[in-house]
């Protein structure tokens, strides 16, 4: 069974397993004590710093590990807040950062603490301007992805970290999706990372900070990692963590380029071979392995359960697929069709067949779930108004888009189709619509239920 979701988790690395059984053997004792078992554990502590800092491209004594990544992130942010409270309590972002920095931010907020998100184009991608608009004399921390875990999108991390330097601000980068695929350029200040986004075994994170950044720890003292990661290590998770990065970016260029190979071909044939879809991402400044698409009039829990029962392990940042029925913060950023997306990351060593199999199922899935739905569209009908207005109040993505779709003809060209809706996603999924099918947008209002959101037709 195919596993495309690598983005959320990679498989073990062959090399990850090998070092973590070794370890399990030779590193189980206490590497802060004297005798010879742990002077043998120090010894693989150490080996395993110096390979994962060297990975990096920071000095050894710049790294700690941590217990994951989301820890490494929140560890990072705090003391770098901390060690710069003087300078003041503002955060700036971009609209686009993963959950581990949403939550950190919204955290520091909640204290009392200020945050400016930076937004992204359609690409996903931010602007070093952008940053540059949003920094004040009191901000004390930036933080900016190396790239998107939903669209693949790399961000300009070294000409954001040039604006930060010139105005005195760390900047924090969260390079867990990338890291694998080779170092982050730039003058970053800290730097947070997840084994398990790279082949190393879940449990696992590190974070790095450059010297003379300020970092005051939010922890209480510890002794281990140098105060900023308190706790025992797991050893022979951190040495075999740190095996598997070396392991991974040894082959990650031979990889890199023969993945880019499969995802382009994804990329142009979802486009060709299902109707109404529409690619996201930066088609070129992009992860070698990872593609997101969305299909209009789609279902995206039902159709990742049909690709799963097709033998197809893949992710989606559909609203339909969450517990809070609204669209993934990245799409809606972005402001692309959020309704049935597929995010498809490639494992290293997926083959063309694999690739070719998925994309021979796909279409007839996505028809599938389309003709569930009510979603083809009807025969052209004499327009029967000027203009129309449609209840679709209590009903869920995509039905206010199909409902859309389906009254379009009704009306005369120039007229307009008005559609009432509680769903947040009518807020992303109309204008996206619009912008694909050549109507005209022409905005929202709110009612007493709900917003009614406004559309001329032009064909």
């Amino acid at each position: 069974m195919p596993y495309f979701d690598t983005a959320s988790a990679a498989p073990l690395h062959p090399v990850a397993r090998q070092a973590l059984q070794a370890a399990l053997d030779e590193g189980w004792a206490d590497p802060a004590r004297l005798y010879r078992e742990g002077r043998r554990a120090r010894l693989l502590l150490d080996a395993a710093r110096e390979a994962a800092a060297e990975a990096v491209g920071c000095r050894p004594d710049e790294l700690v590990f941590t217990p994951s990544g989301t820890h490494a992130v929140h560890s990072g942010i705090g003391g770098a807040l901390g060690g710069r409270r003087r300078t003041g309590g503002h955060v700036v972002l971009s609209a686009v950062e993963h959950s581990s920095v949403l939550h950190a931010v919204e955290a520091h907020e909640v204290a009392g603490g200020s945050a400016a998100r930076v937004p992204v184009d359609r690409t996903g991608a931010v602007s070093a301007a952008g940053y540059a608009s949003a920094l004040t004399p009191s901000t004390a921390l930036a933080c900016l992805q190396s790239a998107n875990h939903e669209v693949g999108t790399v961000q300009p991390v070294a000409e954001v970290a040039e604006v930060c330097a010139a105005a005195g601000v760390p900047l924090l980068v969260d390079a867990a999706q990338s890291l694998g695929w080779g170092p982050v350029e730039g003058g970053w200040s800290l730097l947070a990372a997840s084994a398990h986004k790279w082949g190393g075994p879940a449990g696992v994170g590190l974070l790095a900070v450059r010297k003379g950044v300020r970092f005051s720890p939010q922890t209480p003292a510890d002794e281990r990692e140098s105060g900023r990661s308190p706790g025992f290590t797991n050893l022979p998770a951190i040495v075999a963590a740190a095996a598997s990065l070396r392991a991974v970016r040894a082959e990650a260029d031979a990889e890199a380029a023969r993945l880019r190979v499969l995802v382009d071909r994804i990329r142009r044939r979802v486009a060709r071979l299902v109707p109404d879809v529409e690619v996201v991402g930066d088609p070129v400044r992009r992860l070698p392995h990872l593609v997101t698409f969305s299909c209009l009039y789609v279902d995206g829990e039902t159709l990742l359960h049909e690709l799963d029962r097709a033998g197809y392990s893949v992710s989606s940042g559909s609203s339909c697929t969450s517990s809070t029925l609204t669209p993934s913060h990245v799409l809606r950023a972005m402001g692309v069709l959020s309704e049935g997306n597929v995010r498809v990351s490639l494992p290293r060593g997926t083959t063309a067949e694999e690739v070719n199999g998925f994309l021979e199922v796909l279409p007839g899935l996505v028809a599938g779930v389309r003709a569930t739905l009510g979603a083809p569209e009807p025969e052209p009908r004499a327009p029967v108004a000027e203009s129309l207005e449609i209840d679709a109040l209590g009903l869920l993505c995509p039905q206010p888009v199909i409902e859309l779709a389906r009254a379009i003809g009704t009306v005369p060209v120039g007229g307009t189709v008005t559609v009432l809706s509680d769903d947040e996603v009518a807020r992303l999924d109309i204008p996206a619509w619009c912008s694909m099918r050549g109507q005209t947008y022409l905005g929202e209002s709110p009612r007493p239920t709900g917003t009614a959101y406004t559309v001329r037709r032009e064909l």
